[in-house]
């Protein structure tokens, strides 16, 4: 029998990027919000009962590094050194699926697909007649698959070596904690943009999901070029007029463009274009945001040279109202069983091994006459 699975949290675009740009945490609990440590699996986060039984007994053994002294006649240089406080951190590109479409926690760890069923109905209405047949309407249901996949990264911490990187001001442990978790979220993001193929997988990403219009090519400018880089205000604003008419007309009127929250996903450096003023002193950013007020935007490096070695933008409405649906009414989803999830701790005579895991369903359009895909720029 068909199970339902149970959607346990969601967060939009539109939120993630709402909390960023307040520099607030997008979730926040501590103890009082959280009495079962079952309940995290509602945000992605989870713990093998196995985990849950074994990790008070191996954090109860820390070790205490004692001094060591080494004879000097004379003033030994580590008192004449002062250390900075903190460490700068190697910087990482910015994981911005979450900010473009959300991520929804659907399914288990252990799902092998996710599904998203769709209906259409069927049939015409005719000319009433007497001695007619009735004409009937009837319905088509399909059934839109999506591969599951699993990725782990663990770690593991030697007692000398803890007790070293203590000396130093350094928690060994939590900073590879840092390490797997970063890895396990580089890589869903990395899907969340181009899928993952693996031979006999069906998980698609933001660039490659197969229910995707094609690109359209925008119109080179004054100096010959479609590059927004070598074009005017007049020409930049015209090809985005052009993005939000096609969306309403490939929509059938369906998106409202000045009413329908919208995003503008632009390739990292172009947002730098909607600077761009005309002789009257307005930018395209102003120009946007009074002609467009539902409209937001945000950049990705992962749209860089994305089609052919050609710069691409999106323009796509979040969500859309108006029809029978009864799912979410989004455009794009993000499915992500498990965000991030322990699966177990190893306790050994000289350290401890921690194995995490996530799973990820990549990223489903489920309305694509609602995107609008520029390239060129």
């Amino acid at each position: 029998m068909q199970q339902l699975s149970q959607k346990k949290q969601a967060i939009s675009g539109r939120t993630f990027a709402d909390r960023l740009s307040k520099n607030k945490p997008v979730i926040a609990m501590d103890s009082a919000d959280v009495e079962r440590y079952k309940d995290l699996e509602h945000l992605g986060i989870g713990f093998t009962d196995k985990y849950l039984r074994d990790a008070p007994d191996v954090y109860g053994m820390d070790d205490v590094q004692g001094g060591v002294y080494t004879p000097s006649g004379g003033a030994p240089i580590q008192f004449l050194q002062t250390f900075l406080p903190g460490f700068v951190r190697a910087a990482l590109a910015p994981r911005k699926i979450d900010e473009i479409v959300g991520i929804q926690t659907i399914g288990e760890w252990h799902d092998e697909e996710v599904v998203q069923p769709v209906l259409e109905t069927l049939g015409d209405a005719v000319p009433y007649a007497d001695l007619s047949p009735v004409p009937l309407s009837s319905w088509n249901a399909a059934f839109e698959r999506r591969t599951v996949v699993r990725f782990e990264k663990g770690i593991k911490v030697g007692t000398l070596e803890s007790a070293r990187a203590s000396a130093m001001r350094l928690d060994s442990a939590s900073a590879k904690r840092t390490a797997a978790a970063n890895a396990l979220h580089i890589q869903r993001n990395l899907i969340g943009f181009r899928g993952y193929n693996d031979g006999n997988s069906r998980t698609f990403g933001l660039l490659n999901d197969p229910s995707l219009l094609p690109y359209e090519t925008v119109s080179d400018g004054a100096a010959g070029s479609p590059k927004w880089s070598k074009k005017t205000f007049l020409e930049i604003t015209a090809d985005l007029r052009n993005a939000f008419t096609q969306l309403e007309i490939q929509s059938n009127g369906v998106v409202d463009a000045r009413n329908t929250p919208t995003v503008l996903a632009l390739p990292t450096g172009a947002s730098n274009f909607l600077s761009v003023v005309s002789e009257m002193g307005i930018s395209v950013e102003q120009w946007l945001t009074e002609t467009y007020p539902k409209n937001r935007r945000v950049t990705a490096p992962q749209f860089q040279k994305a089609n052919g070695g050609a710069d691409v933008f999106y323009l796509f409405a979040e969500e859309v109202y108006g029809d029978d649906s009864d799912d979410d009414n989004r455009v794009f989803i993000q499915v992500v069983p498990a965000t991030f999830m322990a699966l177990g701790i190893e306790n050994k005579s000289k350290g401890i091994v921690e194995d995490y895991t996530n799973a990820t369903a990549g990223v489903m359009c489920k309305r694509p006459y609602a995107v609008y895909r520029g390239t060129g720029i």
